[in-house]
């Protein structure tokens, strides 16, 4: 098993949060998943995703179908991703 973590900034949580649990992950290699926010800042959010392999969580990564699902989010900034 691998865990990713992303750490990025959102421009409203809420609507950020109603996108993130419509967003099908399972299909995209996604095992298990969690949110958290930041204490002072509750639009900086840290997610983590659990995935296989290594190999599911690049092709996770570099999907073109998140990257669209991000920007229909709101992430407003680039993650920081471990």
């Amino acid at each position: 098993m691998v865990r990713m973590f992303a750490r990025h900034k959102v421009a409203d949580y809420d609507a950020w949060r109603k996108v993130y649990d419509a967003f099908d992950r399972e299909s995209l290699g996604v095992r298990a998943h969690a949110v958290y926010r930041d204490l002072t800042d509750s639009n900086d959010v840290t997610v983590w995703h659990d995935f296989d392999d290594q190999q599911a969580a690049e092709s996770f990564a570099g999907s073109e179908t998140l990257k669209a699902v991000m920007a229909e989010a709101g992430v407003v900034s680039a993650p920081n991703i471990w």
